[in-house]
């Protein structure tokens, strides 16, 4: 058994994904926007950019994740990334720092 983890974002799933494909060395092997639907008519205007499903796997984990308009900022569940070396934890927290929400300084 494995688990994945999903997370919704509200609105910058893409950006997101993105991001951890380049800094984190992952792989997105989907993503879909809403505008891809097969009945994508009843989706307002603004909307159909927005990501429908993403997937990206980074080291041996799977990370699923949406655009989700109404999203609210996860308080009880957090992920964590296990790394190789001192510096190698210290340059992805100054890249995860940069615009994020810090809850405890390494």
């Amino acid at each position: 058994m494995k688990l994945d983890f999903y997370i919704n974002y509200k609105g910058n799933c893409k950006e997101a994904f993105l991001f951890y494909e380049h800094h984190l060395g992952g792989k997105i092997t989907m993503m879909s926007t809403f505008r891809e639907m097969p009945d994508e008519a009843n989706i307002p205007e603004e909307r159909k950019d927005d990501i429908l499903h993403a997937r990206i796997e980074i080291g041996g984990a799977v990370l699923m994740g949406a655009d989700i308009p109404q999203a609210e900022p996860m308080r009880s569940a957090y992920l964590s990334l296990r790394v190789d070396s001192a510096e190698e934890a210290e340059r992805l927290y100054q890249l995860l720092s940069d615009g994020g929400e810090i809850f405890m300084k390494m």
